[in-house]
């Protein structure tokens, strides 16, 4: 909703079925009446096009493996809120949603060390992130230091 305001047109990609489970029905129900937004369900971004700027997307429906590419100049990416850490509990500290405790949290000595020595986190999996990608990927290098020292020893 935010961006249609200064877009001319916004494209929504949903991986599944429908925004049931992901978003209250209030708020599908205002995307799916705005003029200025589409929404395609099953579908993901399949490639990027462009040499010094984005021109085109390439999207890929899952459900039948049709692709067709659409010209645009800009993509936000929000690929979810919820982590994907169920297969860590038991092994690190996670908090109440499932994000991992890092740093002080766990009275590690590196933001980014989890409670179990070895095991790091960065991004929007991090208890406390600020879910950015930029953020993400600054963290993700920062924190290669640690990986190695702690390889290395």
């Amino acid at each position: 909703m935010f961006l249609s305001r200064s877009a001319k047109h916004v494209r929504l990609l949903v991986r599944g079925s429908s925004l049931a489970n992901s978003m209250s029905r209030y708020l599908s129900s205002r995307l799916e009446a705005d003029p200025a937004i589409t929404i395609d369900y099953g579908c993901e971004v399949s490639a990027l096009h462009g040499e010094d700027r984005l021109d085109a997307v390439t999207i890929r429906n899952v459900m039948d493996g049709t692709v067709r590419t659409i010209s645009t100049c800009a993509v936000f990416v929000m690929v979810g809120a919820a982590p994907n850490t169920r297969w860590l509990s038991g092994l690190i500290e996670l908090d109440g949603h499932g994000f991992v405790l890092t740093g002080d949290a766990v009275g590690a000595g590196s933001p980014y060390a989890s409670s179990h020595p070895g095991i790091f986190a960065v991004g929007d999996v991090r208890a406390g992130s600020v879910k950015r990608v930029a953020s993400s990927v600054g963290e993700g290098s920062v924190v290669i230091s640690k990986v190695w020292e702690f390889v290395q020893t």
